[in-house]
């Protein structure tokens, strides 16, 4: 592993694509804040919907639709551009994760994103107007349809490095603290400097590594 690692001491900067519903983005960004410290890693996440590339719906987007339509995962891309908004993202989301995956709470539940909201320290009213806002879905709607047009995105995580490369990642579990830099590493390894692997299933899950 050494020869590895010492390939990896300059800044690692990647955009992770992901919908705050997905299981496998929780563990994702439990390995990212795994390795925090051990790699000088730029993380910029960028919303991508699973409601809309399930949509069988010709035309329709979760960014158009009406708002008194039930969306799956609407209401915590708008939580989370809101916090943005107050430069508060980096202390929300974190918590999303960890209300939806750990805690099993409902993020389409109004009560539950704004007890997660306040508890995280923002402004209330102006969270709850900035939630409101008919402009709060066009983060969504450019990272979305950037993600499908430039980098072919199709699920969530996908990690996408300044260098071009790119992954879908589905991790077996949430690594623990000790385990997070070598999985990142071996990830960097394959997705980023790799190019010339372009798929890896295993037809198996794997009981042990």
């Amino acid at each position: 592993m050494t020869s590895l690692v010492t390939g990896l001491v300059a800044a690692i900067e990647l955009e992770v694509f992901y919908d705050y519903n997905c299981p496998f983005v929780y563990r994702a960004a439990t390995m990212l804040a795994g390795v925090n410290g051990a790699r000088d890693v730029q993380v910029t996440w960028r919303y991508f919907s699973l409601t809309q590339v399930n949509s069988r719906e010709e035309g329709w987007t979760v960014w158009g639709a009406n708002g008194t339509e039930p969306v799956r995962g609407r209401l915590a891309f708008k939580a989370a551009e809101a916090a943005r908004r107050q430069g508060r993202f980096d202390e929300i989301h974190p918590a999303l994760l960890k209300a939806r995956h750990q805690d099993r709470l409902d993020l389409d539940d109004v009560q539950v994103i704004e007890r997660i909201a306040n508890e995280n320290g923002l402004d209330m009213e102006r969270f709850r107007r900035d939630v409101a806002a008919p402009d709060i879905l066009g983060s969504l709607a450019r990272d979305h349809t950037q993600a499908v047009a430039e980098h072919g995105v199709f699920g969530t995580p996908t990690l996408v490095f300044a260098g071009g490369g790119s992954a879908y990642v589905r991790l077996a579990d949430a690594p623990e603290a000790g385990d997070a830099v070598r999985i990142f590493d071996s990830l960097v390894a394959v997705a980023a400097r790799e190019p010339r692997i372009l798929e890896i299933k295993r037809p198996v899950k794997p009981t042990s590594v």
